[in-house]
């Protein structure tokens, strides 16, 4: 008996990608392979499909590799790695394995296309917290989140992931981002040369070499801007002009504007800096949004600004695929595990956008996904020809999940 009779559905969807296939393809495997019982391709699968059906530590695998079901997922008919040598193999882990799946993980974004895209690709930026509770390499305390953590960098285009990096916690917000923003830009010109980039974040990442870059590249952006005395006397009328309107109203004013601003480090001043003055009975709340972008102040703000919101909801999903077990020694690995759970939101990611549209799972978190499409009770019936898997007639998705299989299966 099982508990996980969806992780077939991860099965064909990475067989339809061939995510783990290439990826395993490109580590540089050090172990000697006439020794080795358990290939590289079969453990990557192993981890990958079980942080998605929830399985986050490696011990948990000391009972996972019995499962019938996970066998037949990645494609043997033996008992899996133990947890033992699942840590083994990743301790090989290396910059050259990071490097391969970072790059793996942009070519799904590519493919995910079938003709080059019309719309403008919005990249965000943003970073996160990793705590440790070890002594990590490169673990360090940080004074905003006021632990000893990693700080992670990811980037998203719209739910889609492009970057999962491990960095130190001594570093700020922007620590490479120029350099994978620069990277990012040149692989999905090669691919699509008319393409129209933004680069979206918030104040953190309003560097002047970004900025610079951008508009020495073509590249749009759309950046927030943390508030400074100067600002706050440049922006006067405007502010004063949605207190007015809350004074006259008493119900909650919000009133945009457009200034020029040039900081000490910027070479010239920019004429688009919009301002968003809010006014209501807490207070003044401001915010300022940099940008080369063409329209209204409101419409910028609200349309293009605002929707990098949800991003978060993007890195909380990460961390409900366990991103944030980090609780390797070495750097390498903790990198590696940062970047097998951005693997299994891969799959989960694409079975939400492209097989479960118009159904009530279109917009559902990876956490649903699991619960009711992966965590399904069944009986596994193995023999010398076929596995046959019989799932709870009482199953209250079976329809839906009829539905996915028959899209899922060739034939």
């Amino acid at each position: 008996m099982t508990s996980d009779g969806g992780v077939l559905l991860l099965r064909q969807l990475d067989r339809e990608m061939g995510l783990t296939r290439t990826i395993a393809r490109r580590l540089d495997d050090t172990r000697a392979a006439r020794r080795c019982q358990h290939r590289a391709e079969t453990m990557l699968r192993q981890r990958v499909f079980g942080l998605a059906l929830g399985y986050e530590d490696l011990n948990d695998h000391h009972a996972l590799r019995r499962d019938i079901a996970l066998q037949t997922a990645v494609d043997t008919d033996g008992v899996l790695a133990s947890q033992s040598t699942l840590c083994r193999f990743e301790q090989q882990a290396s910059r050259q394995w990071a490097v391969a799946i970072q790059e793996e993980i942009v070519e799904q974004f590519i493919r995910s296309f079938r003709r080059p895209p019309k719309k403008r690709l919005i990249l965000d930026f943003d970073a996160t917290d990793n705590p440790v509770h070890g002594e990590q390499l490169g673990r360090h305390f940080s004074g905003f989140y006021d632990g000893y953590c990693f700080l992670p960098l990811y980037v998203f285009c719209g739910q889609q992931l492009l970057v999962s990096y491990l960095r130190p916690a001594y570093r700020d917000a922007t620590h490479h981002a120029g350099a994978i923003l620069a990277l990012l830009v040149r692989r999905l010109r090669q691919a699509w040369p008319e393409v129209k980039l933004v680069f979206r974040g918030d104040s953190g990442f309003c560097r002047p070499l970004i900025l610079a870059w951008c508009e020495r590249h073509g590249v749009e952006y759309i950046v927030g801007l943390a508030t400074n005395s100067r600002l706050e006397t440049l922006s006067l009328d405007i502010r004063y002009e949605s207190a007015i309107r809350w004074e006259a109203e008493r119900t909650k004013q919000r009133y945009f504007g457009r200034i020029n601003y040039a900081a000490h480090s910027w070479r010239r001043p920019r004429r688009k800096v919009v301002v968003k003055a809010e006014t209501s009975h807490r207070g003044f709340n401001t915010r300022y949004v940099v940008t080369n972008l063409h329209g209204s102040p409101q419409w910028l703000y609200d349309h293009r600004y605002c929707p990098r919101g949800d991003m978060e909801n993007r890195i909380k999903e990460q961390q409900w695929l366990f991103a944030d077990r980090t609780s390797c020694h070495d750097w390498w690995p903790n990198q590696y595990r940062l970047l097998l759970a951005g693997l299994a939101y891969l799959l989960l990611e694409r079975l939400r956008r492209v097989y479960l549209k118009r159904t009530a799972y279109a917009t559902a978190q990876v956490t649903t996904l699991r619960l009711k499409l992966l965590k399904i009770g069944g009986v596994v019936i193995r023999n010398t020809r076929r596995v046959r898997l019989m799932l709870s007639s009482h199953y209250p998705d079976q329809d839906l999940f009829q539905k996915l299989a028959r899209k899922l299966v060739p034939g």
